[in-house]
C-alpha cells in the first residue's frame, strides 16, 4: 500500500469517475474467489471500481478490509462503491502514471 498526496488522490479520484465496477461483494460477503477477482483485476488495470452489497457489515470497515487483503490503497468511497488503486511493481507495465507529489 503505497501513500496517496491529495493531488494525486484527486487524479485519481478523476480517472475513476469513468469507470465501472468490475468486482462485486455480494451477500457471501468477502471470499478467497472474491479477493482473488480483486487482486487480478489490480494487476491488470491498477485503478478498479468495487461494488459493495450492503450485507450487514459496514461497507468502510470491507472497503478497508479488501484493500488491507489485496495490498492495495483505498482512494475513495461513496455509499457502497469503492475506488482501489495498487500500483503495478513494472515500471514498464504501468497503466496509471501518477503526478509528482
Amino acid at each position: 500500500m503505497i501513500k496517496l498526496s491529495s493531488n494525486q488522490r484527486r487524479f485519481l479520484r478523476a480517472r475513476a469517475n469513468r469507470l465501472r465496477a468490475m468486482v462485486m461483494v455480494g451477500k457471501a460477503g468477502l471470499t478467497d474467489q472474491v479477493l482473488a477477482q480483486v487482486d487480478h483485476a489490480l494487476e491488470n488495470h491498477e485503478l478498479i471500481k468495487v461494488k459493495l452489497l450492503p450485507v450487514g457489515d459496514d461497507p468502510r470497515l470491507l472497503a478497508d478490509e479488501v484493500a488491507n487483503a489485496t495490498g492495495s490503497t483505498l482512494v475513495m468511497q461513496i455509499g457502497g462503491v469503492a475506488v482501489l488503486y495498487r500500483q503495478h511493481p513494472d515500471r514498464e507495465q504501468r497503466k496509471v502514471l501518477l503526478p509528482r507529489e
